[in-house]
């Protein structure tokens, strides 16, 4: 039987942490990523795969949970398997875990393997469907991401894609939301806070020169939710919520 559990390891560089030594957010984000396109690569449903069926992969959920922060030069692995499918949702977990194998980090995800031309979610080909529900029973996080409701507070910032916002399929990378949301703090709150649970749903894409209003609503000093109104092209193009 095939191994769906598959293992990356890391390394914390420089160019990945924040002032105080710390990996950040969006760092730590693109590790599950990474790691979630290994694993889909070997698996036969990563992106070579994908080009011939003229699909692509773009995440729609992430929820996260920080036990501590990563620093430089650490080392660890990255455990990830797919785990279920919840409707279009092909769901995903993940693992951090530090030298000495303690857990740091856990994740899961919904991911929507999307159709080049309508941009519509779609149902992958040629696959053992049972590769995508057999470890239905092994969770990082038990439950599925949920939707995120709308945001009603303060706008605390905007940004305008720029070309190093852009990936391959040719709009915003989801780490750049990330870096988004923790660029509306303070270097002071920085300081005394690290994100523990982070949630994010991915609504509508964000393409090259794109301007993106941040609407941020301020729960309380620990909890704040998030939208991302594009101003471009008048939708949303994200939510999230973080608490430290």
């Amino acid at each position: 039987m095939q191994e769906l559990t598959s293992i990356t390891p890391y390394k914390v560089t420089s160019a990945e942490t924040d002032m105080f030594a710390r990996i950040r957010l969006s760092a730590l984000v693109n590790l599950f990523i990474q790691s979630a396109i290994d694993s889909a690569e070997s698996l036969g449903f990563g992106f070579e795969a994908f080009r011939h069926q003229k699909l692509f992969w773009v995440i729609s959920r992430f929820n996260i949970e920080i036990y501590r922060p990563l620093i430089w030069n650490e080392q660890g692995e990255v455990e990830t398997w797919p785990k279920d499918l919840d409707k279009m949702h092909y769901i995903r977990d993940f693992i951090v875990t530090d030298s000495d194998q303690e857990i740091v980090a856990k994740a899961t995800s919904g991911w929507l393997a999307v159709d080049t031309a309508t941009k519509h979610p779609a149902i992958i080909e040629g696959v053992d469907a049972n590769i995508f529900n057999r470890l239905k029973d092994k969770h990082a996080l038990p439950d599925f991401p949920a939707k995120l409701p709308p945001v009603h507070g303060e706008e605390v910032m905007e940004v305008t894609s720029q070309y190093f916002d852009i990936d391959i399929n040719r709009h915003v990378t989801s780490t750049r939301y990330f870096d988004a949301m923790m660029n509306t703090y303070p270097v002071e709150f920085h300081q005394r806070h690290y994100p523990s649970k982070v949630a994010v749903n991915f609504m509508k894409e964000t393409r090259y020169d794109d301007t993106v209003q941040l609407i941020r609503h301020d729960i309380n000093d620990r909890s704040y939710a998030f939208e991302g109104i594009n101003k471009t092209r008048n939708i949303t193009a994200f939510r999230g919520h973080i608490e430290f």
